[in-house]
C-alpha cells in the first residue's frame, strides 16, 4: 500500500488531474483510472493561466494561451467545457501542489512541540487560500460557472479531494468514521472562506484570515460533520448567481 502511494506522489503534477465520481477519496481507497489532460490540453491550459487575471475564466484566455503555446485559434475547440475547464486545472494543480510547497512552518528548536494535526490542516488550508490570491478579483466569475449544473459534480469531487489531500499531507492516519466528518468539516469550511475571500480588501487578505480561523474554532477541532456538499452548493450558486445579475441578467 505504501509504495502505491509512494508511487503516486512521484508522477509529474501535470499528469496527476484526476475526476472520480466518488464524493471522497483516500490514498489507501484509489480513485478509479484518472482522466488527465494531454500534451496539447497541458500545453493550452499552462500558457493560459497568466492571462486569467486579465481576461479571467473566459473563451479569451483559451484563445491567447492556444496562440501563446503555438496552437491555432479552433485547437480551443478540444475543451468542450469551454472555460470552466481552466477552472478544473486551477484546482487541480494548486491542490496537488501543496505537496511540493513546504507552508507549515516547523518548531525552531528542539524544545518546542511540533504541530498538531490540526495545526498543519489548517497551514495548508490557508495555503490553498493563498493559491487564489492573484485571481481573486476573478474568482466570483469562476463561482457562476462552478455552479451550472453541467459543472457542479466536478466542481464538489475537487472540494472533497481537496479535503482528502490536506488531511493526508497533515499526517492523519485516522481510519473510523472520523475520516468522513473531518474532510466534511474541512469542505465547508474551504467553502465558505473561499467564499469571503472574494470581497475582502484588507491587507494580506487578514479579514479573510480571521474569518477562517473563527470557523475552524467552530468545527471544535475539526470534529463537526457540517453538511459540507449541500453548503458548498448554496455558497456557489449564491455568488454565481450575484456575477450574473451584476452582469445585467435577469433571473
Amino acid at each position: 500500500m505504501h509504495s502505491c502511494t509512494q508511487s503516486l506522489r512521484m508522477q509529474p503534477l501535470r499528469r496527476r488531474l484526476i475526476s472520480s465520481s466518488r464524493l471522497y477519496h483516500s490514498y489507501d481507497h484509489p480513485a478509479p483510472p484518472a482522466a488527465t489532460f494531454n500534451q496539447v490540453e497541458t500545453a493550452i491550459l499552462d500558457a493560459s493561466l497568466p492571462h486569467i487575471p486579465t481576461y479571467g475564466f473566459t473563451q479569451t484566455t483559451l484563445l491567447r494561451g492556444a496562440r501563446d503555446a503555438g496552437y491555432l485559434d479552433a485547437s480551443t475547440n478540444i475543451f468542450p467545457r469551454g472555460p470552466f475547464t481552466l477552472i478544473h486545472y486551477h484546482l487541480v494543480t494548486q491542490r496537488l501542489s501543496l505537496a511540493k510547497q513546504s507552508h507549515i512552518p516547523q518548531p525552531s528548536n528542539s524544545n518546542e512541540q511540533p504541530l498538531s494535526i490540526a495545526s498543519k490542516v489548517q497551514a495548508l488550508t490557508w495555503a490553498r487560500l493563498m493559491g487564489n490570491k492573484d485571481i481573486v478579483h476573478r474568482w466570483q466569475e469562476a463561482l457562476a460557472l462552478m455552479a451550472q449544473p453541467t459543472n457542479v459534480t466536478i466542481s464538489v469531487v475537487e472540494l472533497s479531494s481537496l479535503a482528502d489531500e490536506i488531511w493526508f499531507l497533515s499526517g492523519d492516519t485516522s481510519v473510523d468514521s472520523s475520516w468522513y466528518t473531518k474532510r466534511a468539516s474541512l469542505s465547508t469550511i474551504y467553502a465558505a472562506t473561499e467564499v469571503f475571500m472574494t470581497t475582502d480588501k484588507s491587507h494580506g487578505f487578514e479579514e479573510t484570515r480571521n474569518f477562517m480561523d473563527r470557523r475552524f474554532s467552530d468545527a471544535q477541532n475539526l470534529g463537526m460533520a457540517l453538511g459540507s456538499l449541500n453548503q458548498w452548493v448554496g455558497f456557489t450558486a449564491h455568488a454565481g448567481l450575484n456575477i450574473l445579475r451584476s452582469k445585467g441578467i435577469r433571473l
